[in-house]
């Protein structure tokens, strides 16, 4: 795999961090993770997910001999990823400064939501805060009311993947210009996100509310429509060549209906697009529509995603059928995924880490009885 020769330290937390090790270890990174002793006080329901293809070291990082352990680890290391609030890592012993110092060509990826400077960014926040500050929230879910996305936009997508794509982009420079900094704010992801919907404001072409866009559920050719049996099909053909398609599929003639683009019509367009939808069920019009050009799948839930026939050809998901998981994702050269490791217990790799570290045995166990190791 692209990062096999890359080693990364995970300072264990909750979020994007996580998220973003999981990624690199699905490139091929050896992600190892330090754990608390006796693991996290605050219970991570994603862990599972998050922690595959890791190894765990169980460090307590505020004993005295806390930094010279992960000093160790950062000789050897190309990237950290850590997701604290600012000078939290300072008060550990184990900043920037001192890590750049013990690997000059240390790529440093922090992580926060606020960023490091301005106004919030001492204040606590989670994804719903950041999303709500860079404009995204107030664009999703219904005309009268705001749905908050998942962790999708801040976390996962503004978090996680601009500070794995920062890292990256260190690793390939660093050859060039030595260790380095990359500060990757939820925020600040978030935002960035959103540029191409700042775009079509500045330009006239998005309104500053809800259910009021091409692209927000308002159009009735990109929206959701319920079936006969109470499920969902997604229809989304923009182009006028993929909605005649979806006319076609429905019984519907375009020359009865509306324009498409005709926004004043836009209500009787859905309502007769709705009208034929209810006709069937969703697996009738996935029958309807599979193999056309229409835009038109169905919405599937998450039992039932990893069964269906598509997802299941390309092995996007891996595990038991009771815990299937996505499988990692990019894909490099057209080879299959890696199967990530199970999520480790914390600590589970402590003693083999430690004794690659070059620590005596009786050393690790000493370190165990003062509790700075678990």
């Amino acid at each position: 795999m692209p990062l096999s020769d890359i080693t990364v330290i995970e300072f264990a937390g909750l979020g994007p961090v996580p998220f973003a090790g999981m990624i690199l270890a699905g490139l091929g990174a050896d992600v190892i993770r330090i754990d608390r002793p006796g693991g996290s006080p605050i219970p991570d329901p994603m862990a599972g997910a998050v922690g595959r293809g890791k190894r765990s070291i169980a460090i307590d990082l505020k004993s005295t001999e806390a930094a010279a352990i992960v000093s160790r680890l950062v000789a050897g290391a190309d990237a950290i990823l850590e997701g604290f609030r600012p000078g939290v890592m300072e008060r550990l012993g184990v900043g920037p400064d001192v890590c750049l110092a013990a690997n000059p060509r240390l790529v440093y990826g922090r992580m926060t939501g606020w960023g490091s400077e301005g106004p919030y960014s001492d204040m606590a926040g989670h994804d719903i805060n950041y999303v709500g500050l860079s404009g995204a929230l107030h664009a999703i879910g219904d005309a009268d009311r705001i749905a908050p996305p998942l962790n999708l936009v801040g976390d996962n997508g503004g978090g996680a993947m601009y500070l794995v794509a920062g890292v990256l982009a260190a690793l390939h420079d660093r050859e060039r210009s030595g260790g380095v900094v990359v500060h990757a704010a939820m925020v600040d992801g978030a935002a960035s996100l959103m540029s191409p919907f700042y775009e079509m404001a500045a330009n006239g072409l998005w309104k500053d509310r809800r259910d009021a866009n091409l692209l927000d559920g308002h159009a009735p050719f990109y929206t959701t429509y319920e079936t006969s049996d109470g499920g969902h099909m997604a229809a989304g053909p923009l182009e006028p060549g993929f909605y005649r398609a979806m006319l076609e599929g429905l019984g519907l003639d375009e020359a009865d209906l509306p324009s498409q683009y005709d926004r004043s019509r836009w209500p009787e367009l859905r309502e007769a697009i709705g009208e034929a939808f209810a006709r069937k069920t969703r697996t009738e019009w996935e029958q309807v529509f599979a193999g056309t050009d229409a835009c038109v799948t169905p919405v599937l839930a998450i039992s039932e995603a990893p069964l269906h026939p598509h997802n299941a050809a390309r092995h996007v998901f891996e595990g038991p059928p009771d815990h299937p998981l996505p499988a990692p994702a990019p894909r490099i050269g057209g080879r299959p995924s890696p199967t990530l490791r199970p999520d480790p217990e914390p600590g589970a790799d402590t003693v083999t880490i430690l004794s690659d570290l070059g620590y005596a045995p009786e050393r690790i166990d000493d370190l165990r009885r003062s509790g700075t190791i678990g």
